[in-house]
């Protein structure tokens, strides 16, 4: 179920940016071998942090594809998380405000 969610939270919520979304964008690079589906970049998540995801942004930084997740964890702390889209490997994690 969780990562159902996120993945209706990717296809239907990201922003649009120079003209093609982030969805849109995922599904090239994907297609193309270049990232791991999401469904595994979740799973290899939560492995290392606990929480509900309730947002994914798939990123392009300086030629390293990233996917930003944000989640609550079960303290209620609201916890943002930037893993490599190729690795799955968590870049960064940081409080939310």
């Amino acid at each position: 179920m969780l990562r159902l969610l996120a993945l209706a939270l990717l296809l239907c919520s990201v922003p649009a940016r120079a003209g093609t979304d982030d969805t849109q964008r995922a599904r090239e690079a994907l297609e193309r071998g270049e990232v791991l589906p999401l469904r595994e970049i979740l799973a290899l998540v939560e492995q290392q942090v606990t929480g509900r995801v309730i947002e994914v942004e798939f990123e392009q930084e300086v030629g390293q594809y990233v996917y930003e997740i944000e989640l609550i964890t079960p303290d209620g702390r609201l916890l943002e998380l930037r893993a490599d889209a190729v690795s799955g490997r968590i870049l960064s994690e940081a409080p939310e405000d």
